[in-house]
């Protein structure tokens, strides 16, 4: 039962979740889940062992002392072969992680005889995961978005993350590719919400949530602008990999009926049908896409195209 088990780990800028994952159903096992506040902002031996606590609760939980096998999820930039962060002053989260090696430091805080560490792309573990769950589990192609305090993408073919192939972006990721004045990463994420209603209103919202709340025109004009702007960026992918669905979680998901609308009436003025999911899954769906990084298949299929950053 071990060697089907593995951590599976989610690392936000608030938070840290960690759980076991059954490897051949991918169901994350009961009991196993353990969530710690974080601050990005603290020293490196802080942050590592907030860390710690919860992946440690979690092999206590499934009696990993002897050997654990963890897949971590954690967003760029990041080395995800070497596993060294490569977080700077302007991404604004972990930066005293910077050229740290996490193979190297997180195991001197892990209560067991022998750590295995591999690393995922938060967004594209989040991929992996809502690919083997709801409508996404009956789909070859899948692109797969979060949006939240970044842009996040992946795009998943036959349940594998397609990172250096014709059909998708360079490095299977979407957030660092120009658009307009700047990258999508500057439209697509809470701070422009809250830049845009700013804009328009003069009043400085805490986040999306209440901007949503808020139902007004000005509110009503940042998600119509969010959906139209999304689907212009988007269309010349998704007319190259010709998903069948877009699934997207992420906190601005949550208000994706305010610019879903937007967004499927660009894509059908230039003739382009495919469904849409809104993941309910949240952390859990990047603790299953990281630990099936120990599945064998999975970590033969990914582990040449890991991205360097």
């Amino acid at each position: 039962m071990r060697n089907e088990t593995a951590i599976g780990v989610d690392v936000g800028g608030s938070h840290i979740v960690s759980a076991a994952v059954n490897l051949k159903t991918f169901e994350i096992l009961p009991k196993t889940t353990f969530s710690v506040k974080v601050n990005n902002k603290e020293s490196k031996d802080t942050v590592l062992e907030n860390w710690s606590m919860a992946i440690n609760r979690t092999i206590e939980s499934v009696s990993m002392q002897k050997t654990a096998n963890i897949g971590i999820a954690i967003p760029g930039p990041f080395n995800y072969v070497t596993g060294v962060a490569m977080f700077k002053g302007d991404n604004d989260k972990y930066e005293n992680l910077y050229k740290v090696s996490i193979p190297e430091e997180l195991p001197k805080h892990i209560n067991s005889n022998e750590v295995n560490l591999r690393f995922l792309n938060d967004a594209t573990s989040f991929g992996v995961g809502v690919s083997t769950q709801g409508k996404a589990k009956e789909c070859k192609r899948i692109i797969v978005v979060t949006l939240g305090t970044g842009f996040g993408s992946a795009f998943i073919k036959n349940g594998i993350p397609q990172v250096n192939t014709k059909e998708v972006p360079e490095g299977g990721c979407l957030w660092d590719k120009p658009y307009k004045a700047g990258i999508s990463d500057d439209y697509f994420s809470t701070r422009w919400c809250i830049d845009r209603y700013h804009q328009l209103s003069s009043e400085l919202m805490k986040g999306v949530k209440e901007i949503a709340t808020a139902n007004n025109i000005h509110s009503r004009t940042v998600f119509d602008e969010f959906g139209s702007n999304m689907a212009d960026f988007m269309i010349p992918f998704v007319e190259k990999f010709q998903p069948e669905i877009i699934v997207m979680g992420g906190n601005i998901s949550k208000a994706s009926n305010l610019f879903l609308p937007s967004f499927k009436r660009e894509l059908q003025k230039n003739n382009i049908g495919l469904d849409f999911e809104i993941s309910n899954l949240m952390e859990d769906a990047a603790i299953i896409g990281s630990s099936r990084l120990f599945e064998l298949h999975f970590w033969k299929s990914v582990k040449d195209n890991l991205p360097v950053l």
